[in-house]
This record gives structure tokens, sequence and C-alpha cells, in this order.
């Protein structure tokens, strides 16, 4: 049994195609693309004589099993253990939008229902909608619809497998949004099926919509029956 988990990978930008290479070597054939900076004063790069340079921050979907494998593929390949080399780690979904937005996110990997995972028994949650670009109003719409105040765009862009524009008979567009909202657990369902409904997967949005688990919060006033 396993548990579906959202893996986020830090990396130097230029290792990206490697990293997406081994990925999909292990089933995990979807994954969203966003860039940074690394924050490493000029003293620390002079010492080991590198050069600050962007970073890429991976989205992608795999089950805690298959980890394990890419785990090990990641220390034996690319020496992640290094300082330096890159950062990957993954977080339990508490939710997804349905069975075919999971059969989406986890495409080929195989995928044994395990137990509930203590970390999702909390009381706020973070929705993640990942959907093409240009739908943000439509699914902030939904969401306020549903008693969302407000969120957080961030701009990415969509990779599928082996370099194909379709996974799964849909298009993958590059360009991609993310919209990050933090909502009473109460409430996480509404607000996700109004944003399935109104921007699903079979809308021209073709948003897929999944929360985290979030153990504690500042600077939110999430009344019941009214988030922030």
């Amino acid at each position: 049994m396993s548990e579906v988990c959202y893996m986020i990978t830090i990396t130097e930008r230029s290792r990206e195609k490697a990293f997406i290479r081994l990925y999909s070597e292990h089933g995990v054939d979807l994954s969203f693309i966003t860039y940074g900076n690394g924050t490493a004063t000029s003293e620390v790069l002079d010492t080991f004589g590198l050069e600050a340079s962007e970073k890429s921050i991976m989205g992608s979907f795999v089950t805690s099993d298959n980890f394990t494998s890419i785990k090990k593929e990641l220390q034996r390949r690319f020496h992640i253990d290094v300082p330096g080399t890159g950062v990957v780690f993954i977080i339990p979904l508490s939710s997804i939008g349905g069975k075919k937005q999971l059969s989406f996110l986890l495409g080929s990997q195989e995928y044994v229902r395990g137990e509930e995972s203590t970390m999702k028994n909390t009381e706020t949650e973070l929705i993640v909608v990942i959907a093409n670009h240009g739908h943000t109003e439509t699914i902030m719409d939904a969401a306020r619809s549903a008693g969302v105040g407000g969120g957080t765009i961030i701009h990415a862009k969509g990779t599928g497998a082996q370099g194909t524009d379709k996974f799964m008979g849909m298009v993958i567009a590059e360009k991609k949004e993310m919209l990050c909202m933090v909502v009473n657990t109460a409430s996480r369902d509404n607000v996700m099926r109004a944003i399935m409904d109104n921007a699903g997967l079979r809308t021209e949005a073709q948003a897929v919509v999944f929360s985290l688990p979030v153990s504690a919060t500042a600077g939110l006033r999430l009344a019941a029956g009214n988030d922030d």
C-alpha cells in the first residue's frame, strides 16, 4: 500500500532535463516547473568556486513506494546527497479532485491505496490548482463562490511524457498557472468541487486540483465558512 505525494525538486536549471528523464523512466510523466534563484552569499560561492545560477522548481506526483526507487537513483546518478546538487522532497496529498484527476496525475505509476496519514488530520489545508494559462479568474470566481477570499498565482510550464504535447489524450499546454489558497478543512471539499465543476479537465482551463495538509498558520483569519 502507498500514498500519493507531491514531489518537489529544486536544482540547477541546466540539470532540469536530466531530472525529467529520470522521473519519466520511473513512470512520473507529468511535471510543472517554475524558476527561482538561490540565496547563497557571494562569499560562499567564491569559497566553493561556484557561480550564482537560476534554479528550477519542479512539482511532480509520485507514490511513496515509487519515491523509494527514485531516491536511490537520485543518489546513484546525481549524487543528490552532495551539497549543491539539488534537493528533492515529498509531501503527502490529503485530497485529489476525483479518480480521473488521480489517473491524470499518476500516469503509469502503480498505486494501491494505503492508510490515511495522521498528518492529514489538520484543521487547515492548502488547495493547489494547476490550470492552463489565462483562466485564473474563472477558477477564483468558483473558489469565491465556495467562500474563499483570495489566493496566490505562480506562473509555471507543464511537461508531458517524453516531451510530447499530449498525456492520457489531453493536451499539456506549456504555459501553466498554479493557484494556491489556504482554507479550512471543513470547506475544502466544497471549494474543490466548485473549481472542478467550473474549470475541470473537460473545460478549456483543464484544472487539476489537489490539497496538502497544513499543520499551523500565522497571519490568517479562517472563520468557519468564511475563508480568507
